[in-house]
């Protein structure tokens, strides 16, 4: 019997995800925030109460967290202020990806403990994940693995162009 051919999708960024190791109890969230926004810590922008950051693990490229700079794990922990300013981050965050990158859907959103999915409990974070209409395949459902087409590297250089005024669209009324 002759042998089947095989293609190999190589993502060798991915074998950090898949050894990782749980090294400290530290919130990967505060730690990156208490640096200055770059490609290392995928910080693209961060004020006195909101930051957003790309996702290390995407599910698809250019997925954006939205997070509160304050470490909370319940809605209701946040001040009545900070809750409208993350909803003011999440719809300019998205405006400033879909300004970069061309995509046919979005799902937004958040999960709120371990049982909803959240992979980091302990930090409230909304998910931006674009969707492509052409981007479904049966590679997650078969093999349990996700392409993912581009770098966290190349993403972040085209978003921080424009997260680089994202400052003054905070400001916007």
């Amino acid at each position: 019997m002759k042998p089947q051919k095989r293609d190999n999708l190589w993502a060798p960024w991915r074998l950090e995800y898949i050894h990782k190791k749980k090294l400290s109890d530290a919130c990967p969230f505060c730690t990156a925030l208490k640096q200055k926004p770059s490609v290392k810590n995928l910080v693209l922008y961060k004020d006195a109460s909101v930051a957003v950051i790309m996702n290390k693990f995407p599910y698809n490229p250019y997925h954006l967290l939205v997070i509160p700079r304050a470490h909370a794990a319940d809605l209701g922990d946040l001040p009545a202020e900070v809750s409208a300013r993350l909803a003011k981050c999440v719809q300019k965050a998205y405006e400033a990806v879909r300004e970069v990158v061309r995509f046919d859907g979005a799902n937004i959103g958040i999960n709120l403990g371990t049982a909803a999915g959240a992979g980091i409990p302990g930090h409230l974070h909304w998910h931006i994940v674009p969707r492509w209409n052409s981007d479904t395949n049966f590679m997650p459902i078969l093999a349990e693995t996700k392409a993912i087409p581009t770098h966290n590297a190349k993403v972040y250089e085209s978003l921080s162009k424009v997260f680089d005024s994202f400052a003054d669209r905070m400001a916007e009324d």
